[in-house]
């Protein structure tokens, strides 16, 4: 593509995002979920968008938005690009939605130009990332990768709605299901292209950045009981104080992550009987626990329970754990890396390599074929938050870089 093309291409796919996030259950914030008139809305606009780019367009059995670009030959495998259009409440305008119009208006020019490649392309929309709704995240590519989970039909969002419920409401059946699977036999590979999400790429001075792997993530609910007492009678050498241990465990997370060199974080801290005067007879609190090396994610939160084990033993208090998610990293295809940096080169923009600490569609559909990503720089670093900010120009290489990258996988 010629510089004047990427340009208005990248003025139209900020204009779609501005569209995109009007159709929202709030009219003070963008808020979509899965499977709400909100969704419905969103996969009839992009649709539009998908067919006047050349596309055939379907709505599978999961309430994901599915466009086609058929290749020259009938048999050819598939190259999926996709990202999510569901938000979380209060959302930006670009988190999953910017890589799903990206790649529709890289498919856009090929159709105009009248170019046809050797393989498919669908670009896919998928309905559920975030897990807002229900709860349980990444439903709408875990359907696309054949790995949805029966227990997920008795999940309720807050009204009480069961996901059943919801796929009956939104028109969609549940026995058809696993139509939506994708056979790997078919499929190329996964492209995505996602903001990044945090800052590295803004203190880089890099526009884009090439995808290393995505962090398995660990979450534990920890539950510490001592025994409540009253504030001002009870000796400070007899006490058995929760909270204490709560507080000791969470300066543990921090300083044995750094150790590690994974991110962990405490978001969410209880105790109780909870009255000024009172000794906090239980405290509970949260692991969030990050690598893109699952076996040093490990070793450090078996430090992390090993060393609070033993403070609360000192201080004759009791921890429970439980697990309460547990996703294994995954590691993007050297190929297609090698291939992305090629393009970066290419274009004179340094082929700079990151991990992603986020969770993101590439995920689900690792578990049946090559995946790959594409950062785009974010201002600030700043994401899940109406502040969510990416430029044009940045919009503009992200689109160059996808469109190369086309060119690369016919070669």
């Amino acid at each position: 593509m010629n510089e004047t093309t990427i340009e208005a291409l990248a003025k139209k796919v900020m204009h779609w995002c501005d569209q995109l996030a009007a159709i929202s259950s709030n009219p003070e914030n963008i808020s979509r979920f899965y499977l709400t008139p909100e969704h419905k809305r969103c996969n009839e606009l992009v649709a539009q968008w998908m067919q006047d780019a050349g596309m055939e367009t379907w709505v599978d059995a999961a309430g994901n938005l599915c466009g086609r670009y058929e290749a020259q030959n009938a048999c050819a495998k598939t190259l999926l690009l996709a990202s999510h259009l569901d938000s979380i409440p209060n959302a930006g305008a670009y988190d999953g939605i910017l890589g799903v119009l990206i790649a529709i208006a890289a498919v856009e020019q090929l159709y105009k130009n009248n170019i046809v490649l050797p393989y498919a392309i669908e670009v896919i929309g998928f309905g559920d990332e975030e897990g807002t709704r229900f709860g349980s995240t990444l439903l709408g590519s875990r359907a696309v990768a054949g790995t949805w989970n029966p227990d997920w039909w008795t999940l309720k969002d807050r009204a009480g709605i069961s996901l059943q419920q919801a796929f009956i409401d939104f028109g969609l059946a549940r026995e058809n299901i696993h139509s939506a699977a994708r056979d790997p036999e078919d499929i190329l590979a996964y492209l995505e292209v996602h903001i990044e999400q945090g800052p590295v790429l803004e203190d880089e001075n890099l526009a884009l950045g090439i995808v290393t792997a995505i962090a398995g993530a660990r979450r534990f609910a920890i539950d510490i009981k001592g025994y409540a007492g009253h504030a001002g009678t009870v000796p400070m050498a007899m006490r058995k104080d929760a909270l204490v241990g709560a507080a000791l465990g969470i300066t543990l997370v921090e300083n044995i992550a750094k150790e590690f060199n994974v991110v962990a974080t405490v978001g969410k801290i209880e105790c109780g009987p909870g009255a000024v005067n009172v000794i906090p007879g239980h405290a509970s609190f949260t692991i969030d626990i990050r690598s893109g090396d699952d076996q040093l994610r490990d070793q450090a939160f078996a430090k992390i329970q090993h060393e609070l084990d033993a403070i609360c033993m000192s201080r004759n208090l009791t921890a429970a754990w439980a697990e309460i998610h547990n996703a294994p990293a995954v590691v993007c295809a050297d190929w297609i890396q090698e291939m992305q940096a090629s393009v970066l080169c290419d274009m004179g923009v340094k082929p700079y390599k990151l991990m992603s600490g986020a969770g993101h569609d590439a995920m689900a559909m690792a578990d049946i074929c090559d995946v790959a990503m594409y950062f785009v720089r974010c201002k600030g670093g700043v994401s899940h938050h109406p502040d969510e900010s990416v430029t044009e120009a940045d919009v503009a290489l992200a689109l160059d870089a996808l469109s190369r990258t086309l060119e690369k996988f016919s070669q």
